[in-house]
């Protein structure tokens, strides 16, 4: 039996991203001590608006990440709106994101890249 899945997205800068590509593109790394909350986001268009308007400037380059979650699992964080209607955000708590990343379904993809290479 297939179990469903949702689909996320998230944006980062070149240094997660390489964290990322270390773990064989498997797991998103720990937050940070002042990053309470792991906010993939829920559609294509906002992670790349965040990508471009904020990792761009921030960092010299922003990328989108696509992925996907078992959805039993995923169901039980809550979505957040953050400004207009597609700005929609799933919360996961950082103490939470160890036994996220272990219901990644396959790997992490890199869907789209701004800026120059961090």
């Amino acid at each position: 039996m297939t179990s469903s899945t949702i689909t996320l997205y998230r944006p980062v800068g070149p240094e997660e991203l390489k964290l990322i590509a270390y773990s064989g593109w498997r797991r998103f790394p720990p937050r940070l001590p002042d990053q309470p909350i792991f906010y993939p986001v829920c559609n294509e268009a906002y992670a790349r608006q965040i990508a471009r308007d904020w990792n761009v400037p921030a960092s010299g380059a922003g990328h989108v990440l696509r992925f996907a979650v078992d959805e039993g699992y995923g169901s039980r964080f809550p979505r957040q709106i953050v400004g207009g209607a597609e700005h929609e955000e799933l919360w996961v708590p950082a103490e939470d994101l160890e036994e996220f990343n272990d219901h990644i379904i396959g790997k992490i993809e890199l869907i789209a890249s701004y800026g120059r290479e961090g």
